[in-house]
């Protein structure tokens, strides 16, 4: 089964084929550098990922992962024969650790990215954590730090447009890294590998 979980692999339907293709040629936003990383090898027959990072100036503001699953016996709990994976996490102000909001916001982020990008969705579900890290002892010094971490998965209702799905979780990635959304109308013109 390994062999048919790498894209362009004998065996791999079409439907694959065709959304790894998509993932391959999205743009996103030149502050995210993606680059393609093993996919899980036991969720589903046939899966792609790529890992991202938001970097300005050299720091890094924000990491991710996006995976695509595609199994075609539609298990019942996908709702389709494809599921989108996300993961996202940034380091955020210590005073935002405090908020109780913070979840909310943080899954409305998620939202936010499939509307902007009309990425069409079902089943999604998720969750968004917060750490709070404090100093003690020899470490008193530092400052503390919050980390929120937002993981979530859907089901694409078009598995033709997976390319709107990958942009919805740059959306996502970029707002957890504290960017403010590109203007209507202003695409990226970055590289994405």
């Amino acid at each position: 089964m390994s062999a048919h979980r790498t894209p362009g692999a004998p065996g791999a339907p079409p439907a694959f084929e065709a959304a790894v293709a998509a993932v391959r040629a999205v743009r996103l936003r030149s502050e995210i550098v993606l680059s393609e990383v093993p996919a899980p090898a036991r969720i589903a027959p046939f899966a792609v990922a790529v890992a991202g990072d938001v970097v300005v100036d050299g720091d890094e503001l924000a990491t991710g992962r996006f995976i695509l699953l595609h199994d075609p016996s539609r298990p019942a709990e996908w709702g389709g024969d494809f599921r989108v994976v996300t993961y996202a996490r940034a380091d955020l102000e210590a005073e935002l650790g405090g908020d109780p909001m913070l979840g909310q916001v943080g899954w409305s982020w998620l939202e936010e990215g499939l509307a902007t990008s009309g990425a069409l969705a079902t089943g999604v579900g998720g969750t968004v954590t917060r750490v709070l890290s404090e100093g003690y002892g020899a470490l008193a010094g530092r400052p503390a730090s919050v980390d929120v971490e937002l993981r979530a998965s859907w089901t694409p209702a078009d598995p033709a447009d997976i390319a709107a799905h990958l942009h919805a979780w740059g959306v996502l990635v970029c707002t957890v890294a504290g960017l403010p959304p590109l203007p209507e109308g202003v695409l990226p013109i970055g590289r994405t590998r």
